[in-house]
């Protein structure tokens, strides 16, 4: 078995036809068809059952996905070790983003490019389920997150830079005599307020430490609505249905003359920010020198 054929093997899984696996790979469907049962002859194993209209994974056929998974990424990866030796920082930097942390990434990447013309940079945004889920296929190099990072993975698999915490500020229509009577705002004044929430049925981190310090301050915050985005809830704040306490950090995203940001006077709490990557695995020189910049 080489790699040529783990990678037949893989595209046969993913795409669950034979036809369709060939298609992906510019091959024919013959020699594919070939191509698994020499490899289903040499392990003496039946890799799929072909009961149904797609074919699905037995239990070896599962084994040597995760296997193959593996090696071949390994494989892929010492290939560009070996090549960065002699080519320098060059290529494309994979990040991924939550969008509250988006805000950092402008400044960093302007100073890596200055250094670093050659690297060209693919930035995907999501929660912190997709982006580790991402991270876990290298899909993504590096991650920029609140912390404490909500992926399904052990926390232990990822290594951590910490950033500068950032603190909480209400966000308010301008519109709302509460957001003209002050330059700062209480807590308790957020009690009667129509609040909006940012969380998803898998992170609930920033609206469990939202909501605590509400508690903490002697009341229930009066909850319209549970969002899954940032950019949602700044929409329902700019069209004046409620208000909401974020990270200062977010609002650098979303400069909107009908929106009001508040400190908050009686409340010292902060968001912790951090940069992640996959501990025990190879980082490229760009994703090195950029987790660098984020150090000076």
């Amino acid at each position: 078995m080489d790699i040529r054929q783990l990678r037949y093997f893989l595209a046969i899984a993913n795409e669950g036809q034979i036809t369709r696996a060939a298609k992906a790979l510019n091959i024919e469907q013959p020699p594919l068809s070939r191509q698994l049962k020499l490899m289903e002859e040499e392990l003496n194993v039946t890799l799929f059952d072909r009961s149904g209209h797609r074919l699905k994974l037995t239990h070896a056929g599962e084994l040597l996905r995760q296997k193959a998974e593996g090696l071949l990424l390994q494989f892929y990866e010492t290939i560009q070790e070996v090549k960065e030796v002699d080519e320098g920082v060059r290529g494309v930097l994979s990040i991924g983003s939550v969008v509250s942390c988006i805000s950092l990434l402008p400044p960093i990447i302007e100073t890596f490019h200055e250094r670093y013309p050659g690297v060209t940079f693919k930035i995907s945004e999501g929660d912190h389920f997709l982006l580790g889920e991402q991270l876990e296929r290298r899909s993504i190099e590096l991650i920029v997150a609140r912390l404490p990072f909500e992926a399904a993975h052990d926390a232990r698999s990822y290594s951590v830079l910490p950033l500068p915490s950032d603190p909480f500020v209400a966000v308010l229509p301008a519109s709302w005599s509460l957001a003209s009577m002050h330059e700062a705002i209480k807590m308790m004044e957020l009690a009667d307020v129509p609040f909006l929430t940012l969380k998803t049925d898998e992170t609930t981190g920033m609206h469990n430490r939202v909501m605590n310090e509400c508690r903490r301050h002697g009341f229930e915050p009066r909850v319209i609505c549970e969002c899954s985005s940032v950019a949602i809830i700044i929409a329902l704040v700019a069209a004046g249905i409620g208000a909401t306490v974020f990270p200062k950090s977010v609002m650098a995203s979303f400069p909107l003359p009908v929106i009001k940001m508040l400190p908050i006077a009686d409340a010292d709490f902060q968001y912790d920010v951090g940069i992640l990557w996959l501990k025990d695995r190879y980082l490229s020189k760009s994703a090195r020198h950029f987790i660098d910049i984020f150090s000076e």
